[in-house]
């Protein structure tokens, strides 16, 4: 088997991060999930399921569905299982598993689940392809991303757009893609997919909407922008003064008379 072309995870492992997962999966739960069920007897492959931040929504949506949840970090699935358990959810298991490489035989699973996993993967093509073979026929697999170049806001300045371009470039340089959502047609499509099908789900806040001015536009976006601050100033792409004002600049977007849109993806196929 080829070997497989990972990437570092951009936005790290650190506690942050965790509730930063935990905050976005909050404030997009309806935006995302809707229509996301399964019904008793299905068996759910959670692939990628990193801190379990989107794993008690797909559980809680779908309570008589067996959901396996599997991520390539050890360290993640023990957030994962604590944060199941928290939630008094008994419908998840977890497997330490590398997407490229599913220690599953061929037509093991009903339905695959996929969210905010292929951005980060230098073969998101393969990757959906290893998810296709371990799908019965007719199986179906659901994917969602988002796509960094969608987000806009007012007031917006160049410096503010500037911080976002970072991380688009960094972690392009790791080996991801932070335009991913663009692309869902046709990489579900040159994977196998039949039946492929996208819809956009936009995100738009103003201060009418105080849940999503601080789960996204601050604990979500602002939060993961701000977490490659560090590697942008080494990296030369901007300098300290003009990434704090971006910040700035992004958070005065979140304040009364500002608003922030953006645009996640979801696609569907059949195996």
């Amino acid at each position: 088997m080829p070997e497989a072309k990972h990437t570092h995870y951009v936005h790290g492992y650190g506690a942050r991060e965790a509730q930063r997962l935990g905050d976005q999966a909050g404030a997009l739960s309806t935006l995302l999930h809707e229509g996301v069920r399964y019904g008793r007897g299905r068996r759910v492959l959670e692939a990628g399921c990193g801190t379990g931040a989107q794993t008690v929504i797909l559980a809680g949506n779908s309570p008589e569905a067996e959901i396996v949840s599997a991520d390539i970090s050890a360290a993640s699935l023990k957030q994962a299982r604590r944060r199941v358990e928290a939630a008094g959810q008994r419908n998840v298991q977890f497997q330490l598993a590398d997407v490229f490489d599913l220690p599953f035989p061929e037509s093991s699973f009903d339905d695959a689940f996929v969210c905010f996993v292929l951005e980060h993967l230098a073969e998101p093509e393969r990757a959906l392809q290893a998810l296709r073979r371990v799908l019965k026929p007719g199986g179906t697999i659901t994917v969602i991303e988002g796509d960094h170049g969608s987000w806009y806001c007012h007031p917006q300045t160049d410096e503010a757009c500037r911080t976002v371009q970072c991380l688009i470039e960094i972690q392009a340089r790791l080996g991801g893609d932070a335009l991913i959502g663009r692309r869902l047609y046709p990489l579900l499509v040159q994977a196998g997919f039949r039946d492929a099908h996208v819809i956009p789900r936009m995100v738009y806040v103003d201060d009418s909407r105080p849940e999503l001015v601080e789960g996204f536009s601050k604990g979500t976006f602002i939060a993961m922008v701000e977490g490659v601050r560090e590697q942008a100033l080494a990296l030369g792409l901007m300098d300290a003064a003009a990434w704090d004002k971006g910040i700035a600049d992004m958070n005065r977007a979140a304040q009364p008379g500002g608003t922030f849109c953006y645009t996640f993806f979801r696609g569907t196929g059949t195996r």
